[in-house]
């Protein structure tokens, strides 16, 4: 199927375009580099952010376990202390325990909710101070679980009534002679409440904490609904997690386990940041590199044209110049603009140019000295017949033994091979010269019946049968001279084929406003190597004469509004002849 317009690019195009698509599929595949290492290094940085955030919560809840432990470690020391717990009367340990925790708490700057217990040896709580009154049942199980390090110190969180507590027990020993006793236990530590976690969210660069137990937040800066989701989809890892919250969005998660005073995990601290800020990172991130990468391609795109068209105008002055080489102008000539591969291109085609003129000016004089000299060879030949019968009438006159009606007959052909030759001079000017003379209306039959006139001598002695089917009322505004010439010449073309006899049919016939006429022969027709040329100057079959008959012979048939043609024949050469009727 072929489109009804085809529309081929230039080259300017098709460069532009190559380019284009390079330019976009680099600038594309760069960009998405550049995205994914934005959101690499993005995500990095969060993680960076998350892992400092847990150093500083850290390094914050390490410097009030050991607060707490200088404190107990302080009491454990004053000899009032363990004077009072050596009466073993609870009412002189609380009133001293009391007194040496407000001095000792003032002393180190502890916080308002920090809580002080003192239990017996056996666990018993026997005083509560610091608003630690709701850990007195708290009391037996935290210092049970520290027993086996005594008398070392033991800290670690404690969860009592769905609340999280961080404690250190700090055992009381008195010498004694049989070594040293234990008299009563300290438990100093803090409630982990919501002003507990809002501070370590200041000092942990702004992260959101979740204290989790149980798979149940106990205390978050996050709003409940949210951090409860969290708490539930949290896996115990050391690593980093990406936890994604139904229509919440996707959270980066770091936990650390809260290890109670025996050292088994009492819960898991979660420090959160959320993806929203690295999404709109991403976003405005994608905004700008959409920006750059249309500015960068239309920049791109303008430089590639504003190049390839510098680059290609010697291209474009050299098809140019090519076009005119075409035309036949060889004086053509490019400039050259550097010294490069199109400069070197363009001073080589300037050379071939000047090649070709000096070859076509040697090769048009020697063809006009070859057309001379075939023109000659031609105008002898088409003069030779008529020549001959002049020369034959004339020795016949000279020998004086013919009739009346005999030397009246050479004489007529004397009188028409002379006629023969000025008509044919004469039209070799017109040719030549472009001319035509005023027409007038002749019969076909009177045209046709001179030519074959002239030749039956001629077509009687090669023993050529010459017929002629013309009827009379076909009538034509023709020139009587050159229209006689060219059936002249198609008859003795056919004679010239036929030298041991043969048949000539000249057919004519009427078709609309037309006259179709035919000229068959049955000699051995046309070489196929010639019929393409047959009407052009100087084509023969090579019996006789050089083929300037038939050139002129087409050309009159042209200028009397009709054609001449070779058409397909069973035998021998055909020619047609088309008219125009007379109006």
């Amino acid at each position: 199927m072929r489109l009804p317009f085809s529309y081929r690019p230039s080259l300017l195009w098709r460069i532009l375009f190559s380019t284009s698509i390079a330019i976009t599929f680099l600038l594309v595949l760069t960009g998405w580099f550049v995205h994914d290492l934005t959101l690499n290094a993005l995500s990095r940085s969060l993680q960076a952010e998350i892992q400092s955030g847990f150093r500083a919560y850290q390094s914050l809840w390490q410097s009030r376990a050991d607060t707490l432990r200088s404190v107990s470690l302080v009491l454990s020391s004053m000899s009032d202390v363990r004077r009072a717990f050596g009466t073993a009367d609870r009412a002189t340990i609380r009133d001293t325990a009391a007194e040496m925790w407000s001095k000792v708490a003032q002393s180190s700057g502890l916080q308002s909710n920090a809580m002080f217990l003192v239990t017996d040896a056996e666990g018993v709580a026997i005083a509560s101070l610091g608003g630690g009154d709701e850990l007195a049942s708290l009391s037996v199980p935290v210092v049970g679980a520290a027993a086996p390090r005594f008398p070392s110190q033991s800290d670690g969180f404690a969860l009592n009534n769905g609340r999280l507590y961080e404690m250190v027990i700090t055992p009381v020993y008195v010498d004694t002679p049989n070594g040293s006793l234990l008299l009563n236990v300290l438990a100093a530590g803090f409630p982990v409440d919501q002003a507990t976690v809002e501070e370590l969210k200041q000092r942990t660069g702004g992260s959101d904490l979740i204290f989790v137990a149980r798979k149940r937040a106990l205390i978050s800066t996050l709003p409940p609904e949210l951090a409860g989701e969290l708490a539930a989809a949290y896996q115990r890892s050391s690593g980093l997690q990406d936890l994604k919250v139904s229509n919440e969005g996707e959270y980066a998660v770091l936990g650390s386990e809260l290890l109670d005073i025996g050292r088994a995990p009492a819960g898991d601290l979660l420090i959160v940041r959320s993806f929203e800020s690295i999404r709109r990172d991403i976003t405005s991130l994608e905004r700008q590199l959409l920006v750059v990468w249309a500015a960068a391609i239309l920049a791109a795109l303008g430089l590639s044209f504003l190049l390839a068209r510098r680059v290609l105008r010697p291209v474009k002055e050299l098809d140019r110049a090519a076009s005119l080489i075409a035309e036949q102008k060889y004086d053509t000539r490019v400039p050259v603009h550097a010294d490069d591969e199109l400069g070197r291109f363009a001073r080589t085609f300037n050379a071939m140019c000047v090649s070709i003129q000096d070859a076509r000016d040697e090769l048009i004089r020697h063809e006009q000295i070859a057309t001379i000299g075939r023109l000659s060879s031609s105008i002898v030949h088409d003069l030779r017949n008529p020549l001959a019968s002049i020369y034959g009438g004339a020795e016949m006159l000279m020998d004086g033994d013919l009739t009346e009606s005999q030397a009246h007959r050479v004489a007529g052909n004397i009188y028409r091979s002379s006629r023969i030759i000025n008509e044919m001079l004469q039209e070799l000017v017109n040719v030549s010269r472009g001319r035509m003379q005023v027409p007038e209306l002749c019969r076909l039959s009177d045209i046709i019946g001179a030519a074959v006139d002239a030749q039956a001598a001629t077509a009687e002695q090669q023993n050529v049968e010459i017929s002629v089917s013309c009827p009379d009322s076909i009538e034509l505004n023709l020139e009587r001279a050159r229209m006689e010439r060219v059936f002249l010449n198609l008859i003795s073309n056919a004679l010239d084929a036929m030298p041991g006899g043969g048949r000539l049919c000249i057919a004519a016939e009427t078709e609309g406003s037309h006259v179709v006429i035919r000229v068959e022969d049955t000699g051995p027709g046309i070489p196929p190597e010639i019929r393409e040329r047959l009407f052009h100057p100087f084509v023969s079959s090579g019996r006789t004469g050089l083929g300037l008959g038939l050139a002129l012979s087409r050309q009159t048939v042209l200028d009397h509004g009709g054609n001449l043609a070779v058409a397909d024949s069973a035998q021998g050469a055909c020619f047609l002849l088309r008219l125009p009727l007379a109006q």
